[in-house]
């Protein structure tokens, strides 16, 4: 027999050879990141990670994503973000925004990934749809928004709801009462007052909204998604209630019609956006489904509700932070009143800012001179509107699908299956675009010789194809012309451009002009003022504000 084997050296050297296996694959490993950083070291954009890519960075800092990427695209107009499954490329130039927006527009879709993310808020309606279905819908709310009789009826809608938001400040100053104007801009008039109910669709809406943004960079949504957990579980619930309350009203209105017609009163039927795609979703297209009206409705609500509330937010906050635009805006605004009453040969009322009775009669009355014409003349205000829309864009960011391989104008390759995002709150933030004062807010940059003077839109990218909802008060009761009249969003001077930039501006100074004229606003100490993350840069704590008349 032999000698048998020492088991212990056999060991000893299979220990070894594990040993060393161990350390040549740590070498590879780390010779694979030490290559892979080396090769990043000239690397403008976010450091990325093998298999993750950017995402650990763009976790840490998703909160500020929008200043993130405003120090990335100082330092380079166009960034690219590798992620788990798919490249994000942003960019700033506006030759390369104009390239994506109208020079190749058909290769830059909304697209099947942007659907999928957004199919349970938004469905099939025009603002996350492509091709027909898109043009469709488009062509029917370009003619309800080219009407001069909206335009007209318009202006009697945001002056009623402005005086409704006037009633409630005038109490709030003589009682000293702290008021959140973002909820105030944002939602049914009646939730300012107190001992109110919160209105359960707006927070309901506000909820979907957040968790399907966040979508766009949590490669596990669709596990959390099937399983009914976490942040999925959660916008299921909120789904629920922005449809229960959505289809009600479409049940409501389409019982409106019915009755309307049946007793030979069409004069009834409402002269708004939703009673108008009910007509003609019974035509042979079939397209009467409720969902589809659904989809309808609640893309224009979230291109109206959130954007108004977020524009107005923004504009009162830039306002009263700045003492020299308030003052100037104020003179404008109290000039106007004056020239009007000279023009109309009204006596203006005198009021006492002690007199709440006199002083809500000269508010009314202030109203009634700012007609069509006049609020055309307030080239001060449509500045500081613009200027708010510079920095504080409703819509910080529009992704696009890419359909084919491409290069953009500044030498970019952007591949198909991914997306590209121009980013309007980094662009209003650039010196390469605006100068070197680009981060201030300086409504003079508007006018030469005292009049207004548009920007290119492709590098003032602030009024899009959305579709607004009046100034965000939405009355629960009726979803009609007075919640739905305008589009207000992004523009783009491209297939998709805005059907109704001059009625946004409308409803913007009708509110801002009242208020700003009668109302001085101060922040409450303490209260921070920052965006939170969702399609729409909304205030993450609302703007919380004590208000004192002005004589």
């Amino acid at each position: 027999m032999g000698e048998e084997p020492n088991l212990s050296l056999i060991w000893s050297a299979t220990d070894e050879s594990h040993v060393g296996l161990s350390m040549l694959l740590a070498c590879m490993v780390l010779g694979c990141i030490f290559i892979h950083f080396w090769n990043q070291r000239n690397k403008k954009g976010p450091k990325t990670w093998p298999l993750v890519g950017a995402a650990i960075e763009q976790f840490m800092n998703y909160d500020r994503m929008h200043d993130w990427l405003v120090n990335y695209l100082s330092k380079t107009k166009t960034v690219v973000v590798p992620m788990p499954f798919i490249t994000y490329t942003y960019i700033a130039d506006p030759a390369n925004v104009e390239h994506v927006l109208k020079t190749n527009f058909a290769n830059y879709p909304k697209g099947e990934l942007y659907h999928s993310y957004m199919e349970v808020l938004l469905g099939d309606g025009i603002f996350n749809a492509d091709g027909e279905l898109w043009r469709r819908q488009r062509k029917t709310a370009s003619f309800e928004f080219a009407s001069k009789n909206l335009r007209d009826f318009s202006t009697v809608v945001f002056r009623e709801y402005t005086l409704k938001l006037s009633a409630i400040l005038s109490q709030a100053s003589s009682s000293n009462q702290e008021v959140d104007m973002q909820v105030g801009f944002g939602v049914e008039i009646g939730t300012l007052a107190p001992n109110l109910p919160n209105n359960a669709f707006a927070k309901a809406f506000d909820t979907a909204n957040i968790i399907v943004t966040l979508r766009f960079i949590d490669p596990l949504w669709k596990i959390k998604k099937f399983l009914n957990v976490g942040s999925e579980a959660l916008l299921d619930k909120s789904i629920k209630i922005v449809d229960d309350f959505t289809y009600s009203v479409i049940r409501r209105r389409k019982a409106e019609i019915e009755e309307a017609r049946r007793t030979g009163k069409n004069n009834k039927i409402k002269p708004d956006i939703l009673s108008r795609f009910i007509e003609l979703s019974a035509d042979s297209e079939g397209n009467s489904s409720d969902k589809y009206l659904r989809d309808v409705v609640l893309n224009f609500v979230i291109a109206g509700r959130d954007t108004t509330a977020t524009t107005l937010s923004w504009a009162i906050y830039m306002i009263m932070t700045d003492p020299d635009v308030a003052n100037k805006l104020y003179m404008e605004l109290k000039t106007l009143e004056e020239d009007q009453a000279k023009v109309q040969n009204v006596s203006l009322i005198h009021y006492d800012t002690e007199d709440s009775g006199s002083f809500n009669r000269r508010v009314m009355q202030y109203a009634d001179l700012l007609d069509y014409d006049a609020l055309g003349r307030l080239y001060y205000l449509h500045a500081v509107i613009t200027e708010t829309l510079r920095l504080y864009p409703a819509v910080p960011q529009d992704p696009k699908g890419i359909l084919e391989d491409d290069v953009l104008p500044d030498g970019t390759k952007v591949k198909a299956g991914g997306m590209v995002t121009y980013v309007p709150y980094s662009m209003g933030r650039m010196e390469y675009n605006w100068g070197p004062d680009a981060a201030s807010f300086k409504p003079e940059r508007w006018l030469k010789d005292g009049l207004f003077q548009n920007a290119s839109p492709f590098k003032f990218t602030a009024f899009q194809i959305p579709v607004e909802v009046y100034g965000g008060f939405i009355p629960e009761s009726h979803l009609d012309i007075k919640a739905v009249c305008l589009l207000f969003h992004d523009l783009q001077a491209g297939p998709r451009i805005c059907l109704g930039k001059d009625s946004a501006y409308l409803q913007m100074k009708m509110a801002l002009a009242i208020l700003c004229r009668f109302y001085k606003f101060s922040l409450v100490p303490g209260h921070p003022v920052k965006y939170r993350m969702m399609t729409i840069l909304s205030m993450a704590h609302g703007l919380k504000l004590t208000v004192a008349r002005r004589p």
